[in-house]
């Protein structure tokens, strides 16, 4: 199967890069470009008729949704990723009609966002030089790639999903410092052995960084990052 190519319409210059890094850590991909505002957009859709595009909705100079129907209208045979902070119903609605093969609200996680770019590949190499396809055949593509939209995260014995995502969230606030298990601990009410534990499953899944740093005393210590915002 060809390498999938992918255009990240993005004006985050960070996020894209998050982005970027998270597409082409899943053989098969490679991202051709990056535009980073609405009108960018359309001119790199253009020039690189891209298989796939990861599309926000916030643009100062447009809407991703009305770039997603221009999609639609002048570029059939391109697919569209949303990965945005726009939570309203009737962007989700409209993402929903126009065809996306997937809507993911910021902060993403890595595994969640694999999940759907191997459905992806999958359904592509399934229906690559197909004539025709029988009821059964076309069942399995029809849903292939939405059902990981409504999957549960395989998440491992030990570890609470509500307190996974409070400590995804205040690693979001401190994008450039990054916290380490004891400072995440005392701000989300854990101790810290607790705190490197899901600090740790964060890091295995590909959503979080870590690295050593030293302290007044010259004691290493393991300080972790968030991969996105």
């Amino acid at each position: 199967m060809s390498v999938i190519e992918v255009l990240i319409v993005e004006d985050d210059q960070r996020i894209a890069e998050i982005n970027r890094r998270f597409t082409e850590k899943i053989p098969g991909y490679q991202v051709s470009g990056i535009a980073s505002n609405f009108e960018e957009g359309k001119e790199l859709l253009e020039i690189l008729q891209p298989d796939l595009v990861l599309l926000d909705v916030y643009f100062p100079d447009g809407n991703g949704i009305d770039l997603l129907w221009h999609i639609r209208q002048h570029y059939r045979t391109t697919d569209v990723m949303m990965i945005t902070a726009a939570k309203e119903a009737g962007s989700v609605q409209e993402a929903i009609r126009g065809g996306a093969i997937d809507y993911i609200i910021k902060p993403i996680i890595f595994e969640r966002f694999k999940n759907t770019l191997q459905r992806y590949q999958d359904y592509r190499s399934k229906i690559e030089g197909r004539e025709a396809l029988d009821q059964k055949e076309v069942d399995g593509l029809f849903y292939a790639v939405r059902e990981s939209v409504t999957e549960v995260k395989n998440i491992p014995k030990g570890i609470d999903p509500l307190t996974l995502e409070k400590i995804e969230k205040v690693l979001t606030k401190y994008i450039e410092e990054g916290k380490t298990a004891e400072d995440l601990g005392q701000i989300v009410g854990v101790s810290r052995t607790t705190a490197r534990r899901y600090l740790e499953y964060l890091v295995s899944t590909g959503a979080v960084r870590a690295d050593l740093s030293y302290g007044a005393v010259g004691r290493p210590e393991r300080r972790y990052f968030t991969l996105h915002s």
